[in-house]
């Protein structure tokens, strides 16, 4: 898709609306996590640095269109400002007034977007209110860009639009994965169920030349192929959707690759004695909680013959050892072929960003989404309402 950058805007004085993601970790009224104020420092030095005036908007939490002070953004004002090494402004109302004080290099946050129930009901005379105040808007808050709110959607129709630095290298990153990706491309999908996945699973095997499946989902495909998969757990009503999923992907060509061996035990939890056996051995009474190393073996050799990989989802129950070692070792391998210049992949979704950190290369990906619903939405091939309002 085709959208306008920071670099693309005349900024020199003018008052840029920016959207940003800052539902951060909130302790006594202290911020516990800056990462997401972090990740949004560059656009906002960026702004700083070409002489706009810059007003963030965001929300934090769930208020429904109601004050709750709980869930103020002025709690995190002085986080915001350490981070970025200058003072930010605050406004709980009275918009233009604030605005108007301000010089260039200044940085203003509004409070809580969602305290106005005109936010999340995309409400166009909320969206001209915030628009009468600024002269540029740019959305740097990709997590929230499945939603079509006032400050995602109908603000960016309203005044020039562009993306941030962060929306930017998002938008990149996907494009890459799945937008137009250099072929053969791998797609590594985990987790407990099948049913979370089903538009996921549905669009990438039109895309994708190899779909790996791995988790608890793996054993639902594997019994749909007759498998007895024992005590793991299951969604026996989808066996159908397996095989009609399974249909698909082999008139597209797509290869589906589920477990040839898996690590069983006895009960969930961590270290109990475990069994290395293939997918048709697994004994009455027993369940499978990980990929074995037959199968990582297969993947790596999959992976080696890719040219871009997208992630979503571990092969087990990786929170629990010896339960992480597939996903951890087919994570390190990705990561290596990634650094060696010979992969492009990029993964994200909550689970699959804390298995990456846990294998310790949640910093070799080409890139890693913390977006979660959005990472998914763009996964499962729909339109994001932010991101569709920033087409030039």
């Amino acid at each position: 898709m085709a959208f306008k950058t920071l670099d693309d805007m005349d900024l020199a004085g003018k008052v840029v609306l920016t959207r940003v993601d800052v539902n951060v970790p909130v302790e006594d009224g202290r911020v516990t996590d800056t990462t997401r104020i972090e990740r949004v420092a560059p656009t906002i030095r960026d702004l700083r640095d070409a002489g706009a005036k810059v007003v963030l908007l965001a929300h934090f939490g769930r208020p429904k269109g109601k004050v709750v002070p709980e869930m103020s953004l002025r709690q995190i004002v002085p986080a915001m400002s350490d981070v970025l090494g200058v003072e930010v402004g605050f406004a709980d109302g009275k918009y233009g007034e604030a605005v108007s004080a301000m010089v260039a290099g200044d940085v203003l946050l509004f409070e809580n977007l969602r305290f106005n129930p005109g936010e999340e009901a995309d409400d166009a005379g909320f969206a001209q209110r915030l628009a009468s105040v600024g002269d540029i808007y740019c959305n740097d808050a990709f997590s929230a860009a499945h939603r079509a709110h006032a400050s995602t959607h109908a603000l960016a129709k309203l005044l020039p639009a562009c993306a941030g630095r962060s929306m930017e290298a998002e938008l990149k990153a996907l494009e890459a994965a799945l937008g137009s990706p250099k072929p053969p491309v791998a797609a590594v999908v985990g987790g407990a169920k099948v049913s979370t996945k089903l538009d996921l699973l549905g669009n990438l095997v039109e895309r994708v030349q190899h779909l790996i499946i791995g988790g608890g989902m793996a054993n639902t495909f594997l019994a749909a192929q007759g498998i007895n998969v024992a005590k793991s757990l299951c969604e026996h009503d989808l066996l159908d959707t397996a095989r009609e999923i399974a249909a698909k992907a082999e008139a597209a060509g797509c290869a589906i690759l589920l477990p040839r061996d898996v690590v069983v035990a006895e009960e969930f939890r961590a270290d109990p004695p475990t069994r290395t056996l293939k997918v048709e051995d697994v004994p009455e009474g027993w369940m499978i909680l990980d990929a074995g190393p037959d199968s990582v073996a297969h993947i790596e050799t999959v992976l080696d013959g890719c040219a871009t990989l997208v992630w979503n989802g571990p092969l087990g129950a990786f929170e629990m050892t010896p339960f992480d070692a597939a996903t951890t070792a087919a994570a390190r391998h990705a990561a290596k072929r990634t650094a060696a210049g010979d992969l492009i992949s990029v993964a994200g979704g909550g689970d699959t960003v804390s298995a990456l950190r846990h294998a310790g290369v949640a910093d070799d990906f080409t890139y890693i989404s913390t977006a979660g619903g959005a990472f998914l939405e763009w996964m499962e091939g729909k339109t994001l309402p932010g991101v569709a309002a920033l087409e030039a």
